[in-house]
């Protein structure tokens, strides 16, 4: 019985003899968060790209008009050409290049897409920034509200909830109801075609 209780004790006593130099883990991201952002409504029909960037830069305590962002994303009566855009022009405004694009080209989202997405909400949300958002198609939030854009949209998602299984949505288009609530799955199938900007 006495070697058992020698080795029982003796992971403590090597730990102290030899420390433990391997890297810590970052801390665990909260299981919810929400910015504080300013909503601000699209100003016309096709400034959903500036809008969204607009309500995510002030997330981030920057305030620009939807007007000095249009220029830079290029945005025409046509819309903004795509989630590059966004990243590019975030990225202008945000100090240290922080954004990143992904895109999620196919016509719906794989299992490993929607991790992704749910794990760029998380880190970008996390460290402040708030995420927009590229979308297409219709999309139904979690008060059974119906969104629909088939012409494309964009939107900036300013928090999480359930450890990122469900978003917030600032959504520029309406401003009787700036933001809603929709699962990350469905936001990711929303993207599907189109791309992010984390």
């Amino acid at each position: 019985a006495a070697p058992s209780a020698s080795s029982s004790a003796s992971p403590s006593a090597k730990a102290a003899a030899d420390p433990d130099t391997t890297a810590k883990a970052k801390p665990k991201p909260p299981s919810s968060k929400a910015l504080d952002y300013a909503y601000q409504a699209q100003i016309n029909y096709f400034y959903c790209g500036p809008a969204a960037v607009r309500n995510a830069l002030s997330a981030t305590g920057i305030e620009r008009s939807q007007d000095a962002l249009a220029g830079p994303l290029g945005t025409t009566e046509m819309g903004t050409n795509s989630a590059e855009d966004t990243t590019r022009v975030l990225n202008q405004q945000v100090k240290g290049n922080p954004y990143r694009t992904r895109m999620i080209p196919a016509g719906s989202a794989t299992p490993a897409q929607m991790d992704r997405l749910q794990a760029d909400v998380v880190e970008a949300i996390s460290n402040g920034r708030a995420v927009v958002a590229n979308v297409a198609g219709d999309v139904t939030d979690t008060n059974g509200g119906w969104h629909s854009f088939p012409g494309g949209h964009y939107v900036a998602v300013v928090g999480y909830k359930n450890d990122g299984r469900l978003v917030r949505i600032a959504d520029s288009a309406d401003p009787s109801l700036p933001s809603y609530w929709v699962t990350t799955i469905d936001l990711a199938h929303w993207i599907a075609s189109r791309g992010y900007s984390a």
